[in-house]
């Protein structure tokens, strides 16, 4: 491998950690708060990928708006959800995973009975086609995109957690929901909007996601491993998650470029299997006690 070619597997790289962080973002707000594994997050990326191509398709609305506007569609899929079903379910975490893969199922035989089993397309306009050069290497102006979203949404959750009293309020939940409640805080409703939150990310990547391979209802079962993957690995943080989602991208993208993609995803599978090994807890553990 040239010098080129491994600038432009590095580059990759981080294309593609961005969009797996912005899906495992979504988990680790959801688990890290509210300690639901929710099987229906990668049906929430595949909700978000056919919001684009619904608003683009039918309304005709510019690919830059889908991207927030499938993160309202799908939030407010995912309020519905813990209001309707998840908040019952608390305390019953395996009846909590068996209910969230149930609601994956039927999102996704939804959406095959509603679009039916053919790939969807999101287009992009023709700017984001073109290369930016750097160097002897080069990145599409897309993922350049998905960069600055991605940047831009970290700094937004980083403002957001450990700026503001929301933020407060969802840290004293985690460390103590009993005393948290005595001071007024309404653990149910950080829940609802932390889980709503954690679904309309999963909407953000599966919206970009959609650009880069085609939209099926299936399609969600694809990343969401990835997804789970890199929450496992970063210990349940946001932090963590950042640190696993830029590590497993660049390796990846490396190991894709020296061999093949299908031989890249073993060696990073086999690599997670023994960094857990050792270190069960994952890079950055969650500090603090659910109760």
């Amino acid at each position: 491998m040239d010098l080129g070619s491994l600038v432009n597997a590095l580059i990759l790289g981080v294309s593609i950690a961005s969009i797996w962080l912005i899906a495992a973002l979504g988990l680790t707000i959801i688990y890290g708060t509210a300690g639901v594994i929710n099987m229906a997050h990668g049906e929430f990326i595949m909700l978000g990928a056919y919001s684009s191509y619904m608003l683009q398709s039918y309304l005709k609305i510019p690919y830059l708006l889908c991207i927030p506007a499938s993160f309202v569609i799908v939030a407010l899929v995912g309020l519905a959800l813990e209001r309707g079903l998840i908040r019952y379910l608390y305390k019953r975490p395996l009846d909590t995973l068996l209910a969230t893969y149930g609601v994956s199922l039927v999102l996704m035989q939804g959406v095959r009975l509603i679009f039916g089993s053919d790939p969807k397309y999101i287009s992009v306009p023709e700017i984001f086609s073109t290369n930016i050069a750097l160097g002897s290497a080069s990145i599409s102006t897309f993922r350049v995109i998905v960069l600055a979203i991605t940047a831009l949404l970290v700094l937004a959750l980083w403002f957001l957690f450990y700026k503001t009293r929301f933020g407060i309020q969802v840290r004293a939940v985690v460390q103590n929901k009993e005393m948290a409640s005595s001071f007024g805080i309404n653990s149910g409703r950080i829940y609802m909007m932390t889980f709503a939150l954690g679904a309309g990310l999963a909407g953000v990547a599966g919206s970009l996601f959609g650009v880069l391979a085609i939209v099926l209802p299936t399609m969600g079962a694809s990343y969401v491993v990835q997804a789970f993957l890199m929450v496992i690995v970063g210990g349940g943080s946001l932090a963590g998650s950042v640190a696993a989602s830029g590590m497993a991208g660049e390796m990846q993208s490396v190991f894709a470029a020296l061999t093949n993609d299908t031989f890249a995803r073993f060696i990073i599978f086999v690599l997670i299997v023994v960094f857990l090994r050792f270190r069960p807890q994952g890079l950055f553990a969650q500090g603090g006690v659910r109760r």
